[in-house]
């Protein structure tokens, strides 16, 4: 079996209400290609509920992690995101794996993360309907589409574009 990302490090964060399709498909696709996938929360070993019922305990609180010790960040949506972009470290981690040039992957509401942490100016996004004119009034370029890859930046819009999302974060993890 190919293992392309074999020694590849994600960061993926998970709070009370992600979306699980947005956070397990994702996971479980960079595990079959060889990464491993580190999910951090607010607090480390908490288990925290999905949107639809789904649990996922975090392996690590996102205030111990880095952006230096992995190779790209996993922002899934759901309600989660509205309450993790008002973090500061959140936020900061996002601004140093965009500095880095690193992956950074948000689907659906998760551009909410990368929108407050000011790193969407002049970057094709896409993301749910929902949060267009938050994209746009961000500086994004908007684009209506299952997922846009720009640089080191890979957005979709919903669960149903999960399949092209992965596509994309693989492209751009095999590039790095």
């Amino acid at each position: 079996m190919d293992h392309p990302l074999t020694g590849k490090r994600i960061l993926s964060f998970v709070g009370d209400i992600y979306e699980d399709l947005e956070l397990w498909y994702p996971k479980l696709r960079m595990i079959e290609a060889g990464s491993e996938v580190v999910v951090a929360g607010p607090e480390a070993g908490v288990v925290y509920q999905g949107k639809n019922g789904y649990p996922c305990r975090s392996d690590a609180s996102y205030q111990e992690t880095t952006a230096a010790d992995f190779d790209g960040l996993l922002v899934p949506g759901g309600f989660m995101p509205d309450k993790l972009r008002r973090d500061e470290q959140v936020l900061q981690l996002v601004r140093d794996f965009d500095a880095a040039k690193k992956l950074v992957a948000a689907v659906c509401h998760g551009g909410w993360i990368p929108i407050s942490a000011g790193v969407y100016r002049g970057v094709r996004v896409t993301g749910s309907l929902g949060i267009k004119d938050d994209l746009v009034n961000a500086g994004a370029v908007w684009e209506d589409a299952p997922v846009v890859v720009d640089g080191h930046h890979v957005s979709s819009r919903k669960p149903d574009d999960l399949p092209e999302f992965c596509r994309g974060m693989l492209e751009v993890l095999l590039k790095q």
